[in-house]
């Protein structure tokens, strides 16, 4: 089975789990060169114009998406800003980026890495003895996802369902405004048996990227907002991407999300573009845009934000999701070659792409959001994105 394969009966099961609000799992990368206008919608290039629409005519609200390739840059958007409304997405909206968060955290620890105050194989424990992490569990284990630690929002164990902190349905609705400090979500993780032995496996979970944030805390001896700001964000001039904290707010233009869930044996839509996404405190809160995103990830990927070895060893691809430390590597077949990424969603409305070749000479950033519509996310994701893939990195070729 290829990794694209994998990777996607792997989305399909966690869609089919989660609900019709997922849009998370495994998708993104970027890159660019910081600092370069962006060119408006091209004329020239309806190929990608129509990638976004497709999103559009399968049953989503809409989408924006940004594209950097041989070409030049592109950027467009279809479907609506709002339900109910006429207005396209704004193109340089804001959004929840879900676990795209997740690469911002990875950088962020590597960095530590580089300075020699953390040690990537150094158990987590040794840095945060007051939590009594497993001794075996080190950094890489955290940052690929090979700790075993419990998924806090839920996990499999033996091929059965744990439930966590709801992040779907109206149990999730209900609760979506709640603050949760990270040392809460990771004690309640901590509390559950491993789900592997540290190292032997592999498992998506949030909780390793929680722990992290915590690490960076602990090393830094300031908050995972300052050091975000000061590392990454200030630096490279990303003035519209945030670590919101507490707040549920979604600032500056932006489309909205709608979240549909069935209450009492009632389907119903719920718009969630505000949301307090402590739930996923380092693993999925950060809110940005496609032109941030992609200056983001053209910095790391030119090594603007880590030294060549740690960059190599960031894009390395182990065990069975391909996963590197905080990027997936995804071979997309014949004629198409191989991308890392990363993307994300929030528990509900939001999807975030950033995906790039390796050299950046391709690259894609994008937001998508759910509406109303009464659609299969599993099956109409997959249809999407393969047909998105397939024209920025193809070259429109099956």
């Amino acid at each position: 089975m290829t990794h694209t394969a994998k990777n996607t009966s792997r989305m399909t099961r966690v869609f089919r789990r989660m609900g019709v609000t997922a849009l998370a799992v495994t998708l993104l990368a970027g890159a660019a060169t910081p600092g370069v206008a962006t060119a408006e919608v091209s004329k020239d290039r309806p190929e990608l114009q129509q990638a976004v629409q497709a999103w559009v005519d399968a049953g989503f609200a809409g989408m924006q998406m940004r594209v950097h390739d041989q070409r030049g840059d592109w950027v467009g958007s279809a479907g609506v800003r709002k339900l109910g409304a006429a207005a396209k997405p704004p193109t340089n909206g804001r959004f929840w980026i879900g676990s795209t968060t997740k690469t911002f955290t990875a950088t962020l620890v590597l960095q530590l890495v580089a300075e020699g105050k953390v040690g990537l194989d150094a158990p987590v424990a040794g840095y945060l003895p007051e939590l009594g992490v497993d001794s075996r569990i080190t950094v890489r284990m955290l940052l690929q996802h090979t700790s075993g630690l419990f998924n806090y929002t839920g996990d499999v164990y033996d091929g059965k369902y744990e439930p966590g902190i709801a992040a779907v349905g109206k149990d999730w609705v209900d609760n979506r405004f709640h603050y949760y400090r990270p040392v809460e979500l990771v004690r309640l993780a901590l509390a559950k048996p491993l789900t592997f032995q540290p190292g032997t496996d592999q498992n998506y979970s949030n909780t390793n990227f929680t722990l992290a944030l915590l690490l960076v805390e602990k090393v830094t001896g300031h908050s995972y907002d300052e050091e975000m700001k000061r590392r990454i964000l200030w630096p490279l001039g990303l003035w519209a991407t945030k670590v919101p904290g507490t707040s549920p707010q979604l600032p500056g233009p932006h489309a909205h999300g709608y979240f549909r869930y069935q209450d009492a044996g009632e389907w119903k839509v719920v718009d969630v573009t505000h949301q307090n996404l402590s739930l996923l405190a380092g693993a999925g809160d950060m809110i940005s845009t496609t032109e941030d995103l992609r200056t983001f990830f053209s910095a790391l990927l030119g090594g603007k934000l880590l030294p060549a070895p740690l960059l190599a060893e960031m894009r390395k691809p182990v065990g069975k999701f391909s996963l590197g430390l905080g990027l997936w590597v995804q071979d997309l077949g014949p004629g198409c070659g191989t991308i890392v990424h990363h993307n994300g969603s929030p528990p509900g409305g939001y999807g975030a792409f950033m995906m790039s070749t390796p050299d950046g000479s391709k690259m894609l950033t994008a937001s998508v959001t759910m509406g109303d519509a009464a659609i299969d996310p599993a099956t109409e994701y997959r249809k999407a994105l393969d047909g998105l893939l397939k024209t920025v990195f193809c070259g429109g070729q099956g």
